[in-house]
């Protein structure tokens, strides 16, 4: 298998943690093409790695141009190529594989808003060249969606390969004066909400423990909190390390906000939150919602509301029988709904039964 990224950093829990374990673990062999050096890190040992550019912001063409390179080079050498990014579409074109599939991971489209090196005046074009895209990527290419809710951008059904956790048989109990936040942090994801939430908690010797790399917006706001005291940000965790240390927390945060393409998104650190049995606070998200409630796991607040979010911490700290109610029923449900080691088996069966139909397929 031909795993391509040129976007994501390497370590992308999706990527690497989930999809590629998933095929090592079934026995089949991977290579990984991804920005190991414009990340900074080392290629993990378990695959046979490819360093591709880098695509940030408006510096997309030479990691696009080299992509292409590469699956010209190697594409034809593995039963199946997986493309993590859009972009990679563009690197695509013109190369003909049986297996070539496109991962979505957002709606394309919606996620437009967020770009801040786009301008907006150049926002509408980009749109419809990604709907022109999308379209063609359709029409010539196997299709997997992160999320059910992306279904709709597309004619027709595509299986849906969600963003579930390994779900730990028993976990520790959520009694730690700790809440935490574990994923991407940015003005939209809620970061400066967070940071008021951790000044919040101060005078309840709570701490907020913040698990993952910030955009350029957030960063020296995250570094002054940090210095403050406020928070406890580490910048990027490995994901296996990053869920170790979630283990015992008494709130799990996700304070999104309300952003078209986190509408039709379930916020993976929500159900990663539940596999570890920690209470969730989350903001309404549709889906976010619907899971919480489903479940019964944890409490819902305003958008854009710290002192809400706080509250509900401190609510937590006060009360073990509703900590320990809410976090073994995430926990429970997260077992039986949302557990990648069922997901996964299903993503590796799934691309197997792609590459056996290619292989009988006539001519």
């Amino acid at each position: 298998m031909l795993v391509v990224t040129v976007v994501h950093d390497p370590r992308d829990a999706r990527i690497y943690q989930r999809q590629i374990r998933a095929l090592l673990e079934a026995g089949d062999q991977v290579t990984f093409a991804a920005p190991f050096s414009g990340y900074g890190v080392a290629p993990p040992s378990d695959v046979s790695a490819e360093d591709l550019p880098r695509a940030s912001g408006r510096s997309r063409a030479v990691a696009i141009v080299e992509a292409g390179r590469l699956l010209r080079r190697l594409g034809s050498q593995h039963d199946a190529v997986i493309l993590h990014d859009p972009e990679l579409l563009v690197a695509a074109a013109g190369f003909r594989h049986r297996v070539l599939v496109w991962d979505v991971h957002e709606d394309t489209a919606a996620a437009l808003s967020l770009k801040a090196w786009l301008p907006e005046s150049a926002r509408p074009l980009v749109r419809r060249g990604v709907a022109a895209l999308e379209a063609r990527a359709e029409r010539h290419r196997r299709l997997m969606l992160a999320e059910p809710g992306y279904a709709a951008r597309f004619r027709t059904a595509h299986p849906v390969v969600p963003n579930t956790s390994r779900v730990p048989r028993t976990v520790a109990p959520p009694d730690t004066r700790q809440a935490v936040y574990l994923g991407r942090v940015s003005v939209e994801r809620g970061g400066l909400d967070l940071i008021e939430v951790g000044r919040l908690l101060v005078p309840q010797e709570c701490s907020l423990v913040i698990m993952g790399p910030a955009d350029e917006r957030m960063r020296p706001h995250l570094e002054s909190a940090r210095d403050a005291g406020w928070i406890d940000w580490s910048g990027f965790v490995d994901n296996d390390r990053a869920l170790r240390r979630l283990e015992g927390s008494a709130a799990g945060l996700s304070l999104l906000h309300d952003e078209p393409n986190y509408r039709h998104s379930m916020p993976t650190k929500v159900v990663e939150y539940m596999a570890r049995g920690i209470p969730v606070i989350t903001t309404p998200l549709p889906r976010a919602n619907e899971l919480v409630q489903a479940a019964d796991s944890g409490l819902v607040v305003p958008f854009n509301d710290p002192p809400a979010a706080a509250d509900a911490v401190v609510r937590l700290l006060g009360d073990s029988a509703l900590r320990h109610r809410l976090g073994a029923a995430g926990h429970r449900f997260a077992s039986e709904n949302t557990n990648w080691e069922v997901d996964g088996a299903a993503f590796v069966d799934l691309l197997h039964s792609w590459i056996s139909e290619a292989v009988t397929r006539p001519g």
